[in-house]
């Protein structure tokens, strides 16, 4: 088994779409809908046949309270590894992106929170062994 698709809920599909490919540099890879249903995914530019993250519509009551619950509790809705945590925020600030907390060290990484503009906190997290 191998994971090809996780979901984070978003309060606007659109605007998601454009902070994650535009602000993250990802890559819209499924975009189609069905009646009032959209399936709407990106996958990382440099593997586009990776895992899928689904944009999810928060339309669904329950999403929308897990999405509300997590974000009021400061927790990542999704957690994305790189191998240069400060460049990367420098760029997404660069891009008009914005940052919770900045790059800061903890045991065995460097971790940063950004806010998608979507009702989500990320994390991003560079390891450090």
């Amino acid at each position: 088994m191998k994971i090809k698709v996780t979901t984070i809920y978003v309060d606007d599909q659109d605007k998601a779409l454009a902070f994650y490919t535009g602000t993250l540099g990802f890559t819209k890879k499924n975009d189609f809908g069905n009646g009032g249903y959209r399936w709407l995914t990106v996958v990382p530019a440099e593997d586009p046949e990776g895992v899928e993250l689904q944009l999810a519509s928060n339309a669904n009551p329950a999403g929308k309270a897990f999405q509300q619950a997590t974000f009021e509790q400061g927790q990542p809705a999704i957690q994305f590894f790189t191998d240069d945590v400060r460049a990367d925020c420098a760029a997404i600030k660069a891009k008009g992106g914005t940052l919770r907390m900045e790059p800061t060290d903890v045991t065995a990484s460097t971790i940063a929170q950004l806010d998608d503009g979507c009702g989500n906190i990320i994390q991003l997290t560079q390891l450090n062994w």
